[in-house]
């Protein structure tokens, strides 16, 4: 049996066993491999656009004698997939701008209607793909931050629900009460959004050094550029979100039981 990286054990942990998988940019297929042979999930379908990655699929099922539970199909986001033909669909390791671009043209395409589960790993952006859940009725259920290989991911969890119930678990997931903030009170859904309502509950060591690596890149953008009136603004801009991300490291380090 295949063994995954830590980044995919996650995404697969997440899965609900016996559900019929899709798996969009399945680059080489590892993960749906892996959940029909660990026998987690009957069947999957891996769809890959590119060609390399898309012939590398096919290679790696074949390879596990997997022909016959696992399609490979080549195509264009949640374009591979019909209506009703899985209950669910994973997407990693690309940005949240893009993930959630995906995830829009197969809602509108009809695509998603029978999907129960999404698990996300966007590489970047992970606000696009919590909006775009808020958005469309989805309830982020979990999320996980982890480290590998240097790199930090975020695994995200997410169920349908029908519009009302979703919407009332969406608003005791994004009340942001909890987050005792001098001075962005006002802030707090939209922080929650940013940085992960789950995560922000419940903050682990990588996140405190996630958030602290974001304010060191920010503050070298801010350092590069250029003196003129645009880029003035710019500069505010980014400094007012890192005030606001300096206020809440310091709201939940503060918090925090000690580890004495």
């Amino acid at each position: 049996m295949l063994k995954l990286s830590k980044r995919l054990q996650a995404i697969a942990d997440y899965v609900s066993p016996g559900s019929r998988v899709a798996d969009i940019g399945s680059d080489h297929a590892l993960l749906p491999v892996y959940l029909i042979q660990s026998g987690r999930v009957p069947t999957a379908i891996a769809g890959e656009l590119n060609p390399g990655p898309y012939e590398a699929a096919r290679r790696q099922t074949a390879d596990a004698g997997l022909t016959t539970k696992l399609q490979v199909r080549r195509g264009d986001g949640l374009s591979v997939l019909e209506p009703g033909e899985a209950d669910t669909v994973t997407i990693a390791g690309m940005g949240g701008s893009l993930m959630s671009s995906i995830l829009e043209e197969g809602y509108l395409a009809g695509k998603l209607n029978g999907v129960k589960e999404l698990v996300l790993q966007p590489n970047v952006g992970e606000e696009f793909v919590r909006s775009w859940l808020l958005k469309r009725g989805w309830f982020l259920a979990e999320e996980t931050i982890l480290e590998e290989d240097d790199k930090i991911y975020e695994v995200l969890h997410a169920f349908k629900y029908e519009e009302d119930e979703a919407k009332k678990r969406n608003e005791g997931v994004y009340e942001a009460s909890f987050l005792t903030l001098p001075t962005y009170k006002d802030k707090g859904a939209a922080i929650l959004e940013k940085m992960g309502p789950h995560l922000l509950r419940a903050p682990q060591e990588v996140f405190f050094k996630k958030w602290k690596l974001e304010l060191e890149k920010m503050s070298r953008i801010v350092t590069q550029m250029s003196q003129s009136d645009q880029a003035e603004q710019k500069k505010q801009q980014f400094r007012d979100e890192m005030n606001v991300i300096e206020e809440v490291l310091q709201c939940l380090q503060t918090g925090k039981p000690s580890s004495k």
